[in-house]
């Protein structure tokens, strides 16, 4: 059960993380070619992407599964996941890519989610480290 108080939010966030990496991915992975065809996104893009989010999903089910992630790689997930975001939107705006409206919606779902995510993560970070401090 997710926890919205603040000594819960971090470890929260990430497990949100893991869980949308892991959907999003198995999504990429395991239906490439109907995706490229639906929202007109190469499939190579979406089937690297997808492997990424299987990749990175572990990495950060591990980070969540520790008591107290090390501090500077929670760091890691925010700055990867605030870049990530900031290219996904670039893709929209001259990636040279002509996605269809459904693939447009698909990549803004993603850089919205992804730039939330990192959000929560920081205010978890910060909530953890003034929690550490009193």
């Amino acid at each position: 059960m997710f926890l919205v108080s603040s000594s819960h939010l971090l470890r929260n966030a990430l497990w949100a993380d893991t869980i949308v990496s892991f959907a999003t991915g198995l999504l990429q992975v395991a239906a490439t070619a109907q995706l490229a065809e639906l929202t007109r996104l190469p499939t190579s893009l979406l089937g690297w992407t997808g492997e990424f989010y299987l990749v990175y999903g572990l990495f950060v089910a591990w980070l969540a599964s520790r008591k107290s992630p090390p501090r500077g790689l929670v760091w890691l997930v925010i700055v990867g996941n605030a870049a990530w975001a900031a290219a996904t939107l670039a893709l929209l705006s001259g990636g040279g890519l002509a996605p269809s409206p459904l693939g447009q919606a698909f990549v803004l779902v993603q850089a919205l989610s992804v730039a939330a995510l990192a959000a929560l993560q920081f205010v978890g970070l910060r909530a953890k480290s003034a929690q550490a401090v009193a």
